[in-house]
This record gives structure tokens, C-alpha cells and sequence, in this order.
């Protein structure tokens, strides 16, 4: 890993986090759902000891490193691509991987912020949710740690293929998986093909796995199989983070090759058309 790059995504980091714009734009969503969320802090979950509020505190944290985690880059790498800077990038000496290096750290830590705050508000506001014990704690950090390699290089590839408007629409689908990936309400409670289509994808094992490592024992009854499902949850998030990692480079490198300031030049004026 290159240290121009690191230095640049710690650059980044703190320019993030010193930006009010920026930081409103991090934890608007992530707050109004806390505020829903506190909302609904008093009614169980089927009768059971849990509320509702309490099950979906770690299904959220879930939805953070997928959903943030993705758009984090895909908006970045779409924004550099037609505002030049990736362009500028290319043209200095192994630009492009410290600009690579860069973006990954800058995201990442992003990421890991938003999830510890969202974290101790919610268990101050909320409660229920704890990392109780050196087990959960691990866990976390693994779910958190592999959840970020499964989503982050999907969303370098989403940004080397989208522009604009196409990463926007984007965000409807990604909204629809969200409400069948069990982050809010028990996946068993959906039919069984929604069940089998949402756990296909990142979102349902990071909401998994980050309910395992907050919640009581207890909690496991109202999920698939009465299970925590660990190994299943590392192999679905490796497996994302493999294809991500291999596919990645290659999608990266060529969206460079092709990078140039007439292809610059058309994308804007196409943005111009469609703005009039």
C-alpha cells in the first residue's frame, strides 16, 4: 500500500470530518432513523423482551457499512471522473494507485466512524444493544472489518461503470434490498423467496452478524434456523469480498485507460442536455 496514498486518505479523512456540509450529509439519514427508532423503543417484538427498536439498532449498523460503504465510493470516483481529478490523477507517476490507496482509506475510516457513533448514540437512546464481553467484540470487528472488504470495492466498480444520473437511480433498488434484507424487521417474517433473494447479498449477513455480536442470546430465536449462522456470514461476505478485490483492479484500470479529456469534455455536455 503505498504511503502517498495513505497520507492522502488521511488528508481526506480529516477534511471530511471538519466539513459541516459533509458531516451533515454522513448522519442526516443515519439520525432521523436513530429518531424513528427511539420511536418505537417501547413496543416488543412479538411479545418477546426485545422491542423493535432494540432488534434494529444492529440491523442498521448493517445497513450503514453496505449502503454508506458502497456510495462512498461510487459518489466519489462519479464526481472525480467528470470534474477532472481522476483525470489529473492518471497523468502524475502512479497517480492512479495512490489516488486508489487513497479513497479506500479515506472511505474506511469514514465508515468506521459513522458505525462506532451511530452505535453509542443508539445504545444510549435506545439501549438493549451492548458489546458485552471480549466474544462480541470480536465478532464485531470481524463483521466490520469483512462487511467493508465485501462492499467497498463493489461500490469502485458501480463508480468506474456509472455516471450521475445512473448512480442516483441506483439508490431506489438499493432501498427496496434494504426492506428485504431483514435490517429493520426479522427477515423470517417476509415470504420465503423474498428470504432466499435477500440473503444473496452483503446487506442481510452484516445485518446478521452485527445483531449477534449486540444482542442477547436470546435474540437468535426470531432469526433463520434459530442461528447466528458465523460461518455462513464469513463465507457469503468472503466470497463478495473476493469477486470485489479480483474484479475491482481490472474494472479500475481500464475506466483509466479510457480516461481523457475529450471523454471529460462529452460527459459534461451531456450533463449540460440533460440539465436543459
Amino acid at each position: 500500500m503505498s504511503k502517498p496514498g495513505i497520507q492522502r486518505g488521511l488528508i481526506e479523512l480529516r477534511q471530511a470530518f471538519t466539513n459541516a456540509p459533509d458531516l451533515i450529509g454522513q448522519f442526516l439519514t443515519p439520525a432521523i432513523t436513530l429518531g424513528v427508532l427511539y420511536l418505537l423503543r417501547n413496543r416488543d417484538y412479538a411479545g418477546g423482551e426485545l422491542s423493535i427498536a432494540e432488534l434494529a439498532l444492529p440491523g442498521l449498523l448493517g445497513a450503514i457499512i453496505a449502503f454508506n460503504g458502497m456510495y462512498a465510493v461510487i459518489n466519489v470516483l462519479v464526481l472525480d471522473r467528470e470534474d477532472g481529478t481522476l483525470l489529473r490523477a492518471k497523468a502524475v507517476p502512479r497517480g492512479m494507485s495512490a489516488y486508489v490507496v487513497g479513497k479506500m482509506v479515506s472511505s474506511s475510516g469514514t465508515l468506521v466512524a459513522q458505525v462506532v457513533i451511530v452505535l453509542g448514540v443508539g445504545m444510549l437512546i435506545i439501549g438493549g444493544s451492548s458489546l458485552s464481553g471480549a466474544g462480541a467484540l470480536a465478532t464485531f470487528v470481524w463483521v466490520l472489518a469483512l462487511g467493508m472488504l465485501a462492499v467497498l470495492p463493489l461500490g469502485a466498480i458501480l463508480g468506474s461503470l456509472l455516471d450521475t444520473r445512473t448512480a442516483f437511480l441506483l439508490t431506489m433498488p438499493l432501498m427496496g434490498l434494504v426492506a428485504i434484507s431483514g435490517i429493520f424487521y426479522p427477515i423470517t417474517a417476509l415470504p420465503g423467496w423474498l428470504q432466499v433473494v435477500g440473503q444473496v447479498f452483503p446487506m442481510y449477513w452484516l445485518g446478521l452478524g452485527m445483531r449477534s455480536a449486540l444482542l442477547p442470546g436470546e435474540a437468535v430465536a426470531v432469526e433463520i434456523d434459530q442461528s447466528w449462522r458465523h460461518l455462513e456470514t464469513a463465507a457469503v461476505l468472503g466470497v463478495w469480498a473476493v469477486i470485489g478485490l479480483l474484479v475491482a483492479p481490472i474494472v479500475l484500470r481500464r475506466m483509466a485507460e479510457h480516461e481523457s479529456g475529450a471523454a471529460m469534455a462529452q460527459r459534461r455536455e451531456k450533463a449540460m442536455q440533460r440539465a436543459f
